[in-house]
């Protein structure tokens, strides 16, 4: 089957039937691009779409992406992303592969046609050419014929006419012959002119146009292989990333079954726990009997049992009742204590509203703390005093709360830790960035045409001053954090020295508001008096039953590797490579109490510290 020999007399035809194939080819170029623009938007609204929703950094969205569920959905927008970049591929895959392609194909194909064509053209101009020299031999070996016939009737006309003369029946008969040899000559040029043109026509209708029209037909049967191939990898591109697009569909599955409602609701314990007890029951005041007080100026027992009995000492059945009152809440206080009852969590009466400082002296010195020895109630009174005085100077000086004290415990404690975290990465690049530097001044040491030495010394300082200032910090919010999970004991002499001061003039300022309440006709007492009875009584002989006890036995020796600022209540400053005593180990918490000499002990971080304990020393008094 071929055109060449089938469709030998459809020249016209082929032509429009190519053009509308290239027609065809240049309408699917268009769909196919049309396709890419419609892949490269869906995939930017994709994009627009997953940016729209993804949260804000340093915004209160940013830290609601802990809870699984919303993780889950974050994970959705970053496969939405990719499955967004997928689309991009598929556009840029096809503009590549099919319509460039295809377009550079056109233009060949364009080429080819017209090139086919013309050589048809020139074929047909040809055998026309042929046909109009044979019609041109024929008509004139005809009008040769006629004009040796006419001739020849003239000369025998003129032959028979007997008045013709003799000489005028020669010209005659001689130009009869002449026309009879035109005659003869058209005759055998028409007759060759005959056999050339059916020679050429032969030729035409069974060699050339044959060829011509096969090449016409190979070239379009290239154009729908072609085709077909286009439309082939057309599937073949949105196929190829049919796994990622599937992997990106099973990474939302695997994202949303991850969600863990048990975790999603201990997350929102954790992220409003304010570390507060509920209230207690109320405790019933009878106003129909007289209130009985005894206090006792020298009864230890005594003066703390009635921060207990007293109601209007922020006792436990109005202590607990501020959480469920909107007006009159204090702010919460740092929860680190050796005592729980150390944690005023009272409501403030209209008295209080008037004097906050002494209602926060009183609920601390009040309290009732469980000690079972003189040494346990040292370290209990130090951190009250500890914890009563930042909170005074708190109030007093207005600083803000930069230990977080006016978060309930549970927040306070995780703002610590953050902090703390945010201090150790900050100290972490502050030492890449100096160990990079001493690597460069060893290189410049070994290679000093690569550079000075001397050059990176000041940066270097600079690093370690950055280094320094930042532990400092470090061991300032962990010494807080420390507090807060009740590890840090702050113990040192002056604050048990405070401490007996301070429980003395608890015991007197208790006996004071019990007298004035007796002495009063209804049984109430003013704020003002309790808190100018509580400042003006003098220290008592309590703290001398402390100075008197035995001091601690060193266990060991230590030596400093690093100096340290002692800053913080309860904390010894040390140089580095000095020799001191250990007194107390660490109990988990990241500090070691020591000793230098009779009168400085205090806690140091046991990072700073290398110990070498003498358990055959166990139990000796030894000092520097």
């Amino acid at each position: 089957m071929s055109w060449g020999t089938e469709l030998w007399d459809q020249f016209d035809n082929l032509e429009k039937h190519t053009q509308w194939g290239i027609d065809v080819l240049e309408k699917y170029i268009k769909f196919v691009k049309e396709r890419t623009e419609i892949e490269l938007s869906y995939a930017k609204q994709l994009r627009n779409l997953s940016k729209k929703y993804q949260p804000k950094k340093n915004s209160k969205e940013e830290e609601e992406y802990r809870y699984t569920s919303t993780r889950a959905f974050l994970a959705t927008l970053n496969e939405m992303n990719d499955y967004a970049g997928q689309h991009e591929v598929i556009s840029e895959n096809m503009t590549s592969l099919i319509t460039g392609e295809l377009t550079r194909y056109v233009q060949e194909l364009k080429q080819e046609r017209k090139s086919h064509f013309h050589d048809g053209r020139k074929a047909q101009q040809h055998i026309e050419t042929c046909w109009k020299q044979l019609e041109a031999s024929k008509r004139r070996f005809e009008r040769d014929c006629k004009e040796a016939d006419r001739a020849q009737q003239y000369f025998e006309k003129m032959d028979a006419d007997i008045n013709v003369t003799k000489a005028d029946v020669e010209k005659a008969r001689q130009q009869a012959q002449l026309r009879h040899q035109m005659a003869e000559d058209s005759k055998a040029e028409y007759s060759s002119t005959l056999q050339k043109f059916n020679s050429e026509q032969h030729d035409h209708y069974y060699t050339h146009i044959p060829n011509i029209f096969q090449k016409i037909q190979e070239m379009e049967e290239r154009r729908i292989v072609r085709i077909g191939e286009s439309m082939k990898t057309f599937a073949e591109v949105d196929r190829q990333v049919i796994p990622i697009i599937g992997k990106c569909l099973d990474e939302i599955t695997k994202a949303a079954e991850s969600i863990d409602h048990k975790n999603d609701s201990q997350l929102v314990i954790e992220a409003f726990k304010s570390g507060f007890e509920p209230p207690g029951d109320i405790d019933f005041e009878d106003f129909t009997q007289p209130m009985k007080r005894t206090v006792s100026e020298s009864s230890l027992s005594n003066s703390r049992g009635d921060g207990k009995s007293e109601p209007k000492f922020g006792g436990k059945s109005k202590g607990k009742l501020w959480p469920f009152i909107k007006k009159n809440k204090p702010p919460p206080p740092p929860p680190a204590s050796a005592s729980p009852s150390a944690v005023p969590n009272g409501p403030q009466s209209p008295k209080q509203q008037k004097e906050p400082l002494s209602h926060r002296f009183n609920e601390f010195m009040t309290s009732k703390p469980k000690i079972h020895c003189f040494r346990s109630l040292k370290r209990g009174l130090s951190l009250k005093l500890i914890t009563l005085n930042t909170q005074v100077w708190s109030l007093i000086e207005g600083a803000g709360p930069e230990d977080f004290s006016n978060l309930p415990p549970e927040q306070r404690r995780k703002k610590l830790q953050q902090k703390v975290d945010e201090l150790n990465k900050d100290i972490q690049k502050e030492m890449d960035q100096r160990d990079a530097l001493t690597k460069m001044k060893d290189v410049y040491i070994k290679n000093p045409q690569m550079g000075d030495p001397a050059s990176v010394d000041h940066r270097l300082a600079e690093l370690g001053q950055n280094i320094e200032k930042l532990r400092i910090e470090v061991q300032k919010f962990e010494g807080w954090l420390a507090e807060v999970e009740g590890r840090l004991p702050m113990r040192t002499e002056q604050a048990r020295r405070q401490s007996g001061l301070y429980e003395a003039q608890n015991s007197s300022a208790v006996n004071s508001c019990a007298q004035d309440r007796e002495s009063s006709p209804d049984g109430s007492y003013t704020e003002e008096q309790s808190q100018e009875t509580e400042m003006k009584v003098p220290a008592t002989d309590f703290d001398d039953e402390f100075d008197d006890e035995e001091p601690l036995p060193t266990i060991g020796t230590c030596k400093a590797l690093y100096t340290f600022e002692g800053q913080n209540e309860g904390t010894i400053s040390v140089a580095e490579g000095e020799m001191l005593y250990v007194i107390e180990e660490d109990k988990g918490d990241g500090w070691t109490r020591i000793r230098r000499n009779e009168d400085e002990e205090g806690y140091v971080p046991t990072s700073y510290v290398e110990v070498y304990l003498d358990k055959n020393a166990k139990g000796a008094m030894t000092y520097i």
